[in-house]
C-alpha cells in the first residue's frame, strides 16, 4: 500500500475540565494538531475558569475560536506556529455534536486535565453533558479513553472511581511527570505527560528522551 492510499487517521477527542493543569491540555492540543490530527475539543465551565486562572486564556464557551488555544503567551509554553483548521470546538451542552454518538468514528478520547467530579460522573455512567456522554460512548464502543487526573492526595472514593473506570477499559494516566529524562524547565515536565498521552493514542512524537535511549 502506497503512502497516498494509506487510510487517514481517525479523529481524536479532547475534553478540558476543571482540575489544575490546564497547561497539559493546551500543550496536548498543540502537539496533536502539529502531528496532523483532526481534533474535536470540548470544555467544561470549570475548565474555562482554570484556563483563565492558570494561563490567562479567557474563553467564551458560547462562541469560542479554538485556534486561541493552539498558541500561548505563557513563558511556560511558548507561542508555536500551528497549522489552522485541524481543531473543531463543541459546546459542552451540544448533544448534536458527532462525538455524542457511537456511530461517529474516533481514534480515542482524552480528558485532560480530569477533575474528580468529571471522573466520578464518568465512572457512574452519567451523561449530563457532552464530555460525560462522549466518554461514555468511548467506553461502550470499546475505544481508547484516557483520563488525566491531577489531584493529591487521593481519598478512597477517588481511588475507587479510578479503579471502576480502569475495570471498564479506561486508561488512568495521572499527571505525574518522570525525571529520568533530565528535565531542565517546566515545559520538559509538561511534555513528559503529554508524550505519554500521545503514546497511548499512537501519535508519534519526540517530546522527551525515553528510558534506555542513547
Amino acid at each position: 500500500m502506497t503512502a497516498a492510499s494509506e487510510p487517514k487517521p481517525l479523529d481524536l477527542v479532547v475534553a478540558i475540565t476543571g482540575a489544575s493543569g490546564a497547561i497539559y491540555a493546551t500543550r496536548l492540543l498543540q502537539v496533536l494538531v502539529n502531528s496532523g490530527r483532526h481534533v474535536h475539543l470540548t470544555i467544561s465551565p470549570s475548565g474555562a475558569e482554570v484556563l483563565d486562572h492558570e494561563l490567562g486564556i479567557r474563553v467564551d464557551l458560547a462562541k469560542l475560536d479554538p485556534q486561541r488555544l493552539l498558541v500561548s503567551d505563557s513563558a511556560i509554553c511558548p507561542v508555536e506556529d500551528v497549522p489552522p483548521g485541524e481543531l473543531v470546538y463543541h459546546h459542552f451542552q451540544d448533544f448534536r455534536a458527532g462525538i455524542a454518538s457511537g456511530s461517529f468514528p474516533t481514534g480515542g478520547m482524552v480528558v485532560c486535565p480530569c477533575s474528580m467530579g468529571t471522573l466520578a460522573s464518568i465512572a457512574s455512567g452519567q451523561s449530563t453533558n457532552l464530555i460525560q456522554r462522549a466518554a461514555d460512548v468511548h467506553l461502550k464502543e470499546r475505544r481508547k479513553l484516557i483520563v488525566v487526573p491531577r489531584e493529591t492526595p487521593l481519598g478512597s472514593i477517588q481511588l475507587e472511581n479510578m479503579k471502576r473506570l480502569a475495570d471498564a477499559g479506561a486508561v488512568i494516566l495521572p499527571a505525574m511527570p518522570g525525571f529520568y529524562h533530565g528535565p531542565t524547565a517546566i515545559l520538559d515536565l509538561v511534555d513528559f505527560v503529554v508524550g505519554r498521552i500521545c503514546d497511548q493514542l499512537g501519535v508519534t512524537h519526540r517530546l522527551f528522551k525515553r528510558w534506555g535511549e542513547k
